[in-house]
């Protein structure tokens, strides 16, 4: 597994290897799970539950990431190295691509486009990401 992230690691590459915190683990750890709840509750715009659940995601993700003693230099290298960091696979990391570029779009260009549709799948795929770091140890 650390093989995999220690090839990442380097001048000009996406991630840095920096020792975990184990307090930093469990703040992201606590602010995902929290935002993952938040993201649920149907009275929500569309807009801001899909806000919560990416930055959720993200949280959890990082967290997995800083476990393991890297730091990225990329936001969205935490999901792409999910494979490696939680064992998930395409099809947990690829709906989190694709709100990682929806994302983008309406935080630089102002068209958050997103769809009950959307924002179920990723509510489903960063509850997949907070069941596999509840096996992780604070």
């Amino acid at each position: 597994m650390a093989s995999h992230l220690d090839n990442l690691c380097g001048a000009n590459k996406p991630l840095a290897p920096e020792p975990p915190d184990a307090q930093e683990f469990a703040g992201l750890k606590q602010s995902g799970l929290a935002r993952l709840r938040d993201a649920s509750h149907p009275e929500l715009s569309l807009q801001s539950r899909f806000d919560l659940a990416y930055n959720a995601a993200h949280a959890l993700c990082l967290a997995a990431l800083r476990r393991l003693g890297y730091r990225p230099r990329h936001r969205y290298i935490v999901f792409q190295v999910l494979p490696h960091t939680l064992n998930l696979g395409p099809e947990v990391w690829r709906v989190l691509d694709k709100c990682h570029n929806v994302r983008n779009v309406g935080e630089y260009e102002g068209g958050l486009d997103v769809d009950e549709r959307l924002v179920a799948d990723l509510v489903d795929a960063c509850q997949s990401v907070a069941d596999a770091i509840s096996l992780m140890q604070d």
